[in-house]
């Protein structure tokens, strides 16, 4: 009879591959409905800053500068994200990232909540833009941490070779948040007793709404187990004090790059939201405008100057909310069918030449506008060109937003990854979605309601994107377990010169 023993194993048995900290489904929630809630909270404010925000909080007496105020404080909460990104990035490369993410979603959540509960412009004057200039500067600051986190959740716990595809988890957060956004805006309006009462109380819904969803993400947040990628660089000894100085230092290319290549995603995503909101909405003719302007006026108590009105206006498609809202979620549903799909594609040929493959197409996109967005004589086919030119633009954001849950973080090791992937991902949100709305809504007045300058600026930002992609190389066959520089990858030591490490 042979004797076994724990400590005196067969020297030529394979090894029995550990069970995954997290499983497949745990990884695969907590990375979808974290980003699902942060991206519902985001959309809900896009959502207003068009309908609501103007009328109730930028009393200007004009259109056009009450919206471009709206946008404004839109896009200041671009200019936190990079903060969030910094801070949050910090404590998820030098502790880990489930104590992160749980911070970034209550962040989110808490600030979206206090929206719901602001006063107006006309109960409080200017201090009400202020307040919600501040809680949308928390938002931003949220979804700088939020994203990169997410996205480490999914990548560092995937399967060989399915980095791609569970890095699309995070990213049909965006499609997902969009649709109950919208959805939930869209019945309000819809079973809204009156115009009145929407303006009062109706607005306010979405945004109270998100506690129940962030106590949700917060259950499942709470039940993960750090990645087995963030502990083996802490085994390692490559934990930074401060992983933003180590990820300029040596990883400066990289950032660049990522930002870069991340542009012409921002630029198309907030485009086909805001602006095709703004554009599809806005009446068709004169006179249709001033009518609901004037009827907006004397909702919100503000004067309406006819002849200021008509010295500024120009026209859009002349939609229905609801009719165009409904345009859009159909196709979101094609954005997020695509980002699905962009994975396992990505994972076959690789990231890069999946997205310049896409890049192209979008640039050739950006030309189009004036093809599908200008009126026609026939309602009907203005709304079947429109709808085209939603699901277009809608499956390029897929195929292109898919990938770059992978291909950030792909760009930067363990040690620097959770801060390198979230600067460039939000670097990118100023350069790109946080003056989308404002060039686009300029332009837009410029050529006297034509679509095609705001084309041309998509396909301007999507040849930038491209020549970043040119410059890069392929990341799909990268090790995900390269600790960063600060070790010795045969002893694991420090390296001579590299003492920059924190103690956990």
């Amino acid at each position: 009879m042979t004797a076994t023993s724990s400590t005196d194993p067969n020297p030529t048995a394979p090894a029995t591959p550990a069970a995954p900290a997290n499983s497949r489904g745990r990884v695969i929630l907590a990375s979808l409905v974290g980003t699902t809630i942060e991206f519902y909270d985001f959309y809900a404010y896009a959502t207003a800053a068009v309908l609501v925000f103007p009328i109730l909080f930028f009393p200007t007496g004009d259109d056009t500068t009450a919206l471009l105020a709206s946008f404004a404080v839109f896009g200041a909460a671009m200019v936190a994200r990079p903060v969030g990104a910094i801070v949050f990035g910090h404590f998820g490369d030098k502790h880990g990232r489930k104590a992160t993410l749980v911070a970034s979603l209550l962040t989110m959540g808490i600030a979206t909540f206090l929206i719901g509960l602001l006063p107006t412009y006309d109960q409080i004057g200017w201090w009400a833009a202020l307040l919600l200039l501040i809680m949308r500067l928390a938002q931003g600051f949220a979804l700088g941490g939020e994203w990169s986190g997410a996205a480490l959740v999914a990548t560092e716990n995937a399967p060989k070779g399915k980095r791609a595809w569970y890095g699309t988890f995070p990213q049909l957060g965006a499609p997902l948040g969009f649709i109950i956004a919208n959805g939930v805006f869209l019945a309000i309006n819809l079973l809204a007793p009156s115009r009145e009462w929407f303006f009062e109380w109706g607005w306010r819904v979405p945004f109270l709404f998100s506690a129940v969803m962030v106590i949700v993400g917060l259950w499942v947040r709470l039940k993960l187990v750090e990645s087995s990628a963030f502990t083996k660089a802490a085994e390692k000894g490559t934990i930074r004090k401060l992983p933003l100085g180590a990820a300029f230092r040596h990883n400066w290319r990289e950032l660049i790059l990522g930002t870069f290549i991340m542009l012409a995603t921002y630029v198309l995503f907030y485009l086909m939201t805001n602006f095709t909101l703004s554009y599809g909405t806005k009446a068709a003719d004169l006179e249709t405008a001033s009518a609901a302007a004037e009827a907006a006026a004397a909702a919100s108590g503000a004067e309406f100057d006819a002849n200021a009105f008509a010295a500024q206006f120009y026209p859009g498609l002349g939609f229905a909310y609801a009719d165009f809202v409904t345009m859009q979620i159909i196709g979101v549903v094609f954005f997020g069918i695509f980002t699905l799909l962009s994975g396992p594609i990505a994972d076959a040929i690789g990231r890069r030449r999946l997205l310049i493959w896409v890049t192209v197409a979008i640039i050739v996109f950006g030309l189009t506008f004036n093809l599908f967005l200008m009126p026609q004589l026939d309602p009907k086919f203005t709304g079947a060109l429109a709808q085209a030119f939603l699901v277009f633009g809608f499956v390029l954001m897929g195929a292109t937003f898919g990938p770059m849950g992978a291909l950030l973080p792909e760009l930067f090791p363990t040690n620097v990854r959770y801060t390198g992937s979230a600067v460039a991902y939000n670097v990118s949100s100023i350069l790109g979605a946080a003056v989308a709305p404002l060039i686009a809504v300029a332009l837009w007045a410029a050529a006297d309601g034509q679509p095609w300058p705001v084309g041309i600026y998509l396909s301007t930002m999507g040849v930038l994107t491209l020549v970043a992609l040119l410059l890069s190389k392929e990341t799909k066959d990268v090790d995900y377990d390269d600790a960063g520089i600060g070790a010795d990858r045969t002893t694991g030591r420090i390296a001579e010169g590299e003492t920059e490490v924190a103690s956990l």
